[in-house]
């Protein structure tokens, strides 16, 4: 008797240890209850739901112990979760987008609208002040504005090659004018190889040569470096996340509620954890944007002073003005020069002799700054800072914003299993660091070709802002001797592609790279064969594979 009385506390004893271990039916009805009323909210059938909790083992991604979700249930859940998280990823990438294209306008309608104000004012002081030397040549005037906004706006052409043109074509165009009694055809090429040496229209040409140089490059970089950064968040938004994210994701947002508690928070840790493993290739963006961002605040400098971008681009008026003044009040000093050079020219039978009419001087004065590129620069500085660390400052974002993660790590919280603190460390930023990732396994050997790219095209901008800072033309690698012409964007090998552009085709022309918004691809396209456009990181990851195809071990 007193065996079998203790036979049955032993019973009972047992049971009520399953009681504890499964808990109180009633409870796991109501756990059920608001899993229901979360799936169903979701717009997913309510009949997947069971009324109380069943055994797990059917479950691939959850914990396999009792609960609410079905294999269905599960299915769904981790496609809906992958979903909300690409959702948030693309929501951060369009607001980041957003921020660098409010930028890039404002600062770029500037610096076209100073140029078009500069030609705008070159057409209504110009006629009244030098007669027929400006009418008559109003479209070498017109074609100069024309190339330097093409070259602002993105086309390949070298800067310096299109002014020695604009000044030998004006040159030869004003001395017929000045000297209509003359044939200076005989000896026009004399008078151009004269030129430099004879500086028909004084220190001008140097002056605007190496101050729209400088300020050109310095203006265009800036705009273009804003350009390839919401170009590159753009096509890294579109990486699609890998199977073993989509995993990780589920099981930190919606297990939970599979395992009977849809109120347990995400642990933080753990949430850091999960995301740092999902976007490790996209902190690896990290150093790389860092650079450009800081290289883009630091060419913000030569926007300033006498030789700044906003004065210069604003004041190629002024420069052509005193050229053309040069120009008259040295007539007949460059024309004794010219004989004394080239020897007696023939006369035109047909003339009257030299022209008399007096032509009237220009003085300008550069337009005072009015203050509105000071204050567009100052607000694009403090933007770019705030979106220094926004690669490696992801997942705690999302985390905070996006996941519902707890406030506190404590016993309260979700951390992939059950209701408890999380204790796993959390993984530094980039993918080198997840090789010991608790919740995602991450293959470190095999980074994302897509990011890889567009790290490299922020090293290439980086590398042009740099040249710019320099007052390099980035895009050309011909030396200069007043150091103001060279420069090493353009990775194209001088052994290999010679000359960017010859002298004698130096309005032609590559494709335009980096190109800014309104300037389309005809535009900037005539070519030559001078020309050697740089080679794309796709062409060379083909060679690349082609080789690792040549190497690979053949089986018959």
């Amino acid at each position: 008797m007193e065996l079998r009385t203790r036979g049955w506390w032993l019973l009972c004893a047992a049971a009520a240890l399953v009681v504890c271990a499964r808990g109180d039916p009633a409870s796991k009805s109501r756990s059920c209850s608001e899993v229901r009323q979360i799936y169903g909210a979701k717009g997913f059938s309510l009949s997947d739901v069971p009324q109380a909790e069943i055994s797990g083992e059917h479950l691939r991604i959850c914990p396999q112990g009792y609960t609410c979700c079905t294999s269905e249930m599960e299915e769904n859940l981790a496609n809906h979760s992958r979903m909300e998280l690409e959702s948030a990823l693309h929501d951060s990438s369009r607001a980041l987008q957003a921020t660098l294209a409010t930028q890039l306008h404002g600062i770029d309608d500037h610096f076209q609208r100073l140029l078009n104000d500069s030609e705008r004012t070159l057409q209504e002081a110009f006629p009244g002040a030098f007669g027929d030397l400006y009418t008559q040549n109003t479209r070498a005037f017109r074609d100069l504005y024309a190339e330097l906004r093409l070259y602002y706006r993105g086309a390949n052409l070298h800067l310096e090659e299109t002014l020695a043109e604009f000044w030998a074509r004006l040159l030869e165009r004003l001395f017929k004018q000045l000297h209509p009694q003359l044939l200076p055809d005989d000896y026009l090429d004399c008078l151009g190889k004269q030129a430099e040496a004879l500086r028909p229209f004084g220190d001008a040409p140097r002056e605007l040569r190496l101050r729209a140089t400088r300020a050109f490059v310095a203006a265009r970089s800036f705009v273009q470096g804003l350009g390839v950064a919401s170009d590159v968040v753009r096509k890294v938004a579109q990486v699609p996340l890998a199977p073993e994210c989509s995993r990780a994701i589920m099981k930190l947002v919606y297990c939970a509620h599979c395992r009977g508690v849809p109120g347990a928070r995400p642990c933080p840790d753990y949430c850091r954890n999960v995301l740092k493993g999902c976007l490790a290739n996209q902190a690896d963006l990290d150093a790389e944007w860092r650079n450009l961002l800081d290289s883009m605040v630091l060419i913000t400098d030569k926007f300033w002073g006498p030789s700044g971008a906003e004065s210069v681009i604003g004041g190629v008026h002024v420069w052509l003005a005193e050229a053309i003044n040069a120009l008259q009040d040295n007539k007949d000093t460059l024309t004794a020069k010219v004989i004394q050079a080239c020897g007696n020219p023939k006369v035109n039978p047909h003339s009257s002799g030299p022209e008399k009419r007096r032509r009237g001087k220009l003085a300008l004065q550069e337009k005072p700054s009015t203050g509105t590129l000071e204050k567009l620069v100052s607000e694009a500085k403090a933007q770019l800072r705030d979106i220094q660390d926004f690669w490696i400052s992801l997942p705690g974002t999302l985390c905070s914003e996006k996941m519902a993660m707890s406030p506190a790590s404590d016993d309260r919280c979700w951390n992939g299993i059950s209701k408890g603190r999380y204790l796993p460390e959390v993984m530094g930023d980039g993918l080198a660091n997840q090789i010991n990732n608790p919740e995602v396994e991450v293959d470190i050997t095999k980074p994302d070709m897509t990011i890889r790219q567009q790290i490299m095209q922020l090293k290439i901008m980086t590398n042009r802002l740099r040249g710019a800072y320099g007052g390099n033309d980035v895009d050309f690698q011909d030396a200069s001797d007043d150091g103001s012409g060279s420069g090493s964007g353009g990775g194209c090998p001088d052994d290999t592609c010679g000359r960017r552009v010859s002298k004698k085709s130096s309005s032609s022309r590559t494709p335009l790279t980096h190109a800014l918004p309104g300037l389309s691809e005809q535009e900037g396209q005539k070519t030559s064969a001078a020309t050697c456009p740089e080679p794309h990181s796709f062409f060379l990851l083909f060679l690349v594979t082609l080789v690792l195809a040549a190497a690979r071990p053949r089986w018959r």
